[in-house]
């Protein structure tokens, strides 16, 4: 199928109009916190803005749905909200339309979008809009004592009793187990371009494998962590800021060892509604969106000149700052995910994983 990019600029003028009739669009995203703050930050202004209705779905990943759509000519989802990894699996694989981010609307004092981005965070195919965060968080009512402080704390049952959460993937685990065993961040994926880096990350997994809860989805992990069932888990942290602050829950993130990702939207190639999810894709991308984003959950946007702009928490007032993944105390001993090495090597990190669950 062939794949579009935008011819014009125009289109970005077209994004601060209101239209002339009715249209939906319809959006998928991840539910939960985040869910819930995009529609507030994000669609709500949107359709108030252009006229334009959005139709939400959510989903938990994964590019499986947007094939079979694409494969059959049934396509009926417009703009899918993914991780980049998966935003580059699909550009390759012809399931999105092309994005220029020559097409990307500028920086507040006119700084093109290309140098308003942090380095790798752009993709032929998508609009890069927030930065999460996997990290691992513990209750604090399962310690008396000395508290976990370190990616190596997750790791050590002795010295830190209890069952550990995570998710059932891959990726954040595997970057999980080499940090915890000694490999500095920067060196993590040149360790896993090797058969023996590769070993070396399932046996560290191999010490907590007896003491782990899995989970699918991240609301999952939140309720295994209140009810004590895992004294602490691997989760995003937007979803354990949003349980402390407006559900006074006494999780604690550990961002020793945090590993830093991206996600942002992709227009499914033969979307219905082209012209529309364009349109997003341009509110999207401006830095004052991103921004208000960062204003309903603890994830920092892509936008260099976004940051400055969010300041408090809209519900509570608190600074968000601290509770940014780029704070810069936040980014000690931090992983920037290499979603191209995912996108070239998913597939069999998954397969060997799997294959490891089972044995």
């Amino acid at each position: 199928m062939a794949r579009m990019t935008w011819r014009t600029p125009a289109v970005l003028l077209l994004a601060l109009m209101p239209t002339a009739a009715a249209e939906t669009l319809t959006v998928v995203s991840w539910g939960g916190a985040y869910g819930r703050a995009v529609q507030a930050a994000t669609l709500t202004p949107f359709t108030e803005q252009t006229g334009i209705d959005i139709a939400v779905e959510t989903f938990n990943g994964g590019l499986a749905e947007v094939r079979a759509q694409v494969e059959t000519g049934n396509v009926h989802w417009d703009v899918v909200d993914l991780e980049t990894k998966d935003i580059a699996i699909g550009c390759d694989e012809g399931l999105f339309e092309l994005v220029a981010v020559a097409d990307m609307p500028t920086a507040a004092d006119g700084t093109p979008a290309a140098d308003d981005y942090h380095p790798n965070d752009i993709t032929d195919c998508g609009c890069t809009v927030m930065y999460n965060s996997w990290i691992y968080a513990y209750n604090a009512r399962s310690y008396d004592g000395e508290r976990p402080q370190t990616i190596m704390d997750f790791f050590d049952l002795a010295k830190f009793p209890g069952r550990r959460g995570t998710r059932r993937v891959a990726q954040g685990n595997l970057e999980f187990a080499l940090l915890a065993d000694g490999v500095p961040p920067a060196a993590v994926y040149e360790t896993l371009d090797t058969p023996a880096g590769i070993e070396r990350a399932f046996r560290k997994l191999d010490t907590i494998k007896d003491a782990i809860l899995w989970w699918e989805a991240g609301s999952q992990a939140l309720q295994m962590l209140a009810d004590r069932e895992v004294a602490m888990t691997a989760a995003f942290n937007g979803r354990i800021f949003h349980e402390v602050v407006m559900e006074n829950q006494p999780f604690v993130i550990v961002w020793h060892g945090q590993v830093l990702s991206r996600g942002g939207y992709a227009i499914v190639a033969g979307s219905p509604n082209a012209d529309a999810a364009k349109r997003f894709i341009a509110y999207a991308a401006q830095p004052a969106v991103q921004a208000r984003l960062g204003r309903y959950i603890s994830y920092s946007p892509t936008r260099l000149s976004a940051t400055p702009q969010i300041a408090k928490h809209l519900a509570t007032g608190i600074d968000m700052a601290p509770h940014m993944p780029t704070y810069p105390a936040n980014m000690t001993h931090a992983l920037r995910t290499d979603w191209q090495w995912w996108a070239d090597h998913g597939d069999d990190m998954n397969e060997r994983f799997n294959a490891w669950l089972t044995q």
